[in-house]
């Protein structure tokens, strides 16, 4: 069998903005001197005239593409998710978020998975962050496919769009065919006894898990939740209904992220247990990323123990 092909969401983010160049005359790239790590240095080697290196000054970044928005320019600001949501919060709070301007965040190098680059680097509060400010979609595509269409879609979006991307290769899963749509998540194998949400590099582990739990005679229905704002609530509530306990995961703290989106929801409308997977309020440490997704339990192994223990 063939080896099945994995790659960075970073490396889709900066292949597509380059696809992109070539239909949008009045797409611009924005980057605070990391267009190597972010994938934009595709893009800037493609249009340099529609490139700005705005320096070791993501707020100053974020204040550029609010004006280019103004003038028409559909501007992506591209930076690591620490710098980008963390740095930079302020303004995208007021000169984005309040205003409601058409600006793109690209936030690489995401989650526990950055490696050894450690703590200081690796970001599990962004989706936290993003998701209080109103008007915000926040969105962490989970394949190389996945993400080109997030990245298509924030582009067609009128309005601040918040993408996070992954530094970590994986899985490509998804077929050529595959149509996304904003705010909408997606059932990859159903089943009654337990629902498995997962966003981001998470939901290969939740695919494999979903098979493990399948062989042992558990019925997991494992979705897909690209959107985390805003929350696809039909396909949560009716996981619900159906399933009646759910497993949240995701490379995010456990704290403000997809667990406690999807909570809130079932909380209000349709009471059920909810075990949540993620980050244990703590901050990371630097190692390789495959060993510190399975040491932070983000793994299809520690996900089949928990689900099955929560099942049973």
């Amino acid at each position: 069998m063939a080896d099945v092909k994995k790659i960075a969401t970073r490396e889709s983010y900066g292949n597509t903005l380059t696809e992109l160049g070539k239909e949008m005359p009045n797409l611009v790239v924005l980057d605070a001197d990391l267009a190597g790590a972010t994938k934009t240095g595709i893009f800037k080697k493609a249009f340099p005239e529609r490139h700005i290196d705005c320096g070791i000054a993501e707020a100053d970044m974020v204040g550029v593409a609010a004006g280019l928005s103004t003038m028409g320019f559909v501007p992506f600001a591209s930076s690591f998710a620490m710098f980008a949501a963390g740095r930079a919060f302020e303004q995208i709070r007021n000169t984005v978020g309040y205003p409601h301007l058409n600006v793109k965040i690209g936030a690489t190098h995401g989650g526990i998975s950055v490696g050894e680059d450690g703590a200081s680097h690796q970001c599990n509060e962004d989706f936290a962050v993003m998701r209080t400010i109103p008007g915000m979609v926040v969105m962490c595509p989970s394949d190389d496919i996945e993400a080109k269409a997030v990245v298509r879609a924030a582009a067609k979006y009128v309005g601040p769009v918040y993408m996070r991307f992954s530094r970590f290769a994986s899985p490509v899963f998804h077929s050529e065919d595959y149509k996304f749509e904003i705010g909408k998540g997606e059932v990859l194998q159903d089943g009654t006894d337990v629902a498995i949400i997962a966003t981001g590099l998470m939901v290969n582990e939740a695919i494999e898990a979903g098979k493990a739990l399948e062989a042992k005679g558990i019925h997991a229905r494992v979705i897909n939740m690209c959107t985390i704002k805003p929350l696809d609530e039909e396909l949560v509530l009716a996981a619900a209904k159906d399933c009646g306990r759910i497993v949240t995961v995701e490379e995010h703290s456990i704290i403000g992220g997809l667990g406690e989106a999807v909570c809130s929801c079932v909380a209000e409308k349709c009471p059920v247990p909810v075990k949540r997977i993620g980050v244990n309020d703590e901050f990371g440490h630097s190692g390789p990323a495959a060993d510190l997704l399975k040491q932070f339990g983000l793994s299809a192994e520690h996900i089949t123990e928990v689900t099955e223990a929560f099942v049973k």
